[in-house]
This record gives structure tokens, C-alpha cells and sequence, in this order.
């Protein structure tokens, strides 16, 4: 979302499938239903194989169909010394696959697109109109095709910038252990934030006023919010899930902010889907006409991943 990418870290945007990692629960559960108790997946935050399972069902569908993912919100302008402005709204649309592989990790697979849209009318924006500068500058929307990465019961490290990785898990690391907790009864929560600082990919000798400096300082905030019946049901090959995002980032590129003191925050809110219904329509009017390669996930692996800014370094040019 947004540039969320450039962070490349693997605990981006969540991370569950029944499959042979969880077979003990199952067992579990299938003895429960011998004795009249509901089948059940238990909880097991401290597994790394649940979570591997889990992560799959919440990003996509284990049986290989894909997921819808949607996020809106407001994209704010913070200045030093003054209150934060909402400049415009924003929509993310993606389309989401994983694969089970014989190893039991997953190939979790995406395109992504990040449409900023009109405050009042909705309408996704071409050319705004920038109140710090009064310039009408030209409006680039984020476009990832792919971004890709792989889920397995270690945490995988992301492949460079710019390189192909071949979507197999790599042996050893760190068990894949996500930050859940238990918001009432009902109620999972799993907490994902990404802090980053790292070089940026518009050198600032080159993109004058478009790059923010040589370094790049952006968080990621994510709160999924799941209800617990959904994750421990073993019938649910994807468990749906709402929460929120918050990013706090340099001024895009495209405002042509330069090194101007201050950076944007997004706000907003995510869910996940199996069809289109609710989105907005000028959103699913722009992704048929102008990108509608992303209405269908990938079926296989390729790449390799680009930042939202690799991609604008390779696709536009330094403003005058």
C-alpha cells in the first residue's frame, strides 16, 4: 500500500491454511466432534506452523482462489508548526493468491494498486492541485505488479530490490511468531508495525524535486481484527478479516515537495473480500479501464518485486 513495499519486510501486512501443520489441532477437533463438541482449530500464537497456517488464511484462500483486498482512507499533509491537512482520499485495491508448496510454506502472490481519489467527489485524480505549492502537479497512482513474497513456518528474508527470487522457502531463521492477542472473547487481534530507514531510490542530485533526501524514515502501523469462531473453524480456507493501517512517510514524489520540512500520514482502514461488491465504483471503473490485468491475481511465480518508487524512477522523469 502506498510505498509500503519500499520497507520490504516480510511481517508486512499480515500473514493461515489447514493443512498438514495443523494436523494435531484437527485431530483435535475431529475427536470433539465424536463426543458432540463443535471441530476446532485451538489457538497457538507460540507455533510457528499455526501461524504459518493462520498468515495464509487471512492474506488469501488455501485453496488457491483468490482474495479481493481493499483499504480507503485520508492521506494528511503534517507541516511543522500547523495542524495536519487532509489533502485527498485514497483507495487500495489488490488481488491476492497463495499456493501451498510441497514443503508446506506458501507462495503468497499480489498486485497492488494505490488510487488517490477526490476528497468530495470520490473521483480517482489525475492532476491535483497542491495547497503548499499552488501548483497542479500530475498524479502518479502506486502500481506493484507483483509484489510478492513467501510465508513458511520461518521468516523469510525479502529478496533485494529489484531481484527475482525464485518463491522457495529458504532453510533456517527465525520461528514465524506474529504479535496476537485475545481482545475479549470473540475477538483475535494480530499487530503488525514496520519501522524503516533506508536509502532512497530517487537520488536528490537527480530527482530535485521529487526525492525527499538520500534517506527515506516511513512507519507502518497494521491492526487485523478476526473473529476468533472464523479462525479456529477448519472449514474456513480464508478467514476475513477488517482492521486498520496507518503510514507515515515523505512527501510523494509526484507533489514535487523536494526536501521541504514535513511528510504525509495515511489513515485508513482494510478488509478482505471474495467479490467486488462494495467497492467504490469510480475505484472498479478506473482499475477495467486503466489496469484491469488487476483484477485476476497471479497464477505462478514471477518478478521480480518493485517499490512503488523503483517503479516511478524507472517509468517517469525528473520535473523541471
Amino acid at each position: 500500500m502506498g510505498d509500503a513495499d519500499e520497507l520490504r519486510v516480510a511481517t508486512r501486512r499480515g500473514a493461515l491454511a489447514v493443512g498438514a501443520a495443523s494436523v494435531a489441532a484437527m485431530a483435535v477437533g475431529r475427536a470433539g466432534a465424536t463426543t458432540g463438541r463443535a471441530a476446532r482449530i485451538p489457538l497457538r500464537f507460540d507455533d510457528p506452523v499455526w501461524n504459518r497456517e493462520a498468515a495464509a488464511r487471512l492474506q488469501a484462500d488455501t485453496t488457491g482462489a483468490q482474495v479481493y483486498g481493499h483499504a480507503t482512507g485520508v492521506v494528511c499533509g503534517v507541516r511543522p508548526g500547523e495542524a495536519l491537512r487532509p489533502l485527498f482520499h485514497f483507495e487500495v485495491f489488490s488481488t491476492i493468491r497463495v499456493l501451498r508448496q510441497a514443503d508446506g510454506s506458501y507462495q503468497r502472490m499480489t498486485k497492488e494498486t494505490v488510487l488517490y481519489t477526490d476528497t468530495k467527489t470520490g473521483e480517482v485524480l489525475e492532476t491535483w492541485l497542491n495547497p503548499y505549492t499552488n501548483e497542479r502537479v500530475k498524479v502518479v497512482p502506486v502500481a506493484n505488479d507483483p509484489y510478492n513474497w513467501v510465508i513458511a513456518s520461518t521468516f523469510q528474508p525479502p529478496a533485494l530490490p529489484g531481484a527475482v527470487n525464485n518463491g522457495q522457502a529458504k532453510p533456517g531463521g527465525k520461528p514465524y511468531l506474529l504479535n496476537w492477542s485475545e481482545f475479549g472473547p470473540d475477538t483475535v487481534v494480530l499487530t503488525e508495525d514496520a519501522h524503516g530507514y533506508y536509502p532512497n531510490r530517487l537520488d536528490p542530485a537527480i530527482w530535485k524535486r521529487e526525492s525527499s533526501g538520500k534517506m527515506i524514515q516511513s512507519s507502518e502501523l497494521f491492526r487485523w481484527f478476526i473473529s476468533r469462531a472464523d479462525l479456529e473453524n477448519p472449514a474456513m480456507t480464508h478467514v476475513p478479516a477488517n482492521g486498520s493501517w496507518v503510514r507515515v512517510q515523505p512527501w510523494m514524489p509526484w507533489m514535487l515537495m523536494g526536501t521541504t520540512p514535513g511528510h504525509v500520514m495515511y489513515d485508513g482502514i482494510f478488509r478482505s473480500s471474495r467479490t467486488l461488491d462494495y467497492y467504490p465504483k469510480p475505484v472498479l471503473d478506473y482499475v477495467r479501464a486503466h489496469l484491469p490485468g488487476y483484477l485476476t491475481a497471479p497464477t505462478h511465480w514471477y518478478g521480480p518485486n518493485y517499490s512503488s518508487l523503483e517503479h516511478y524512477a524507472l517509468e517517469q522523469k525528473p520535473a523541471k
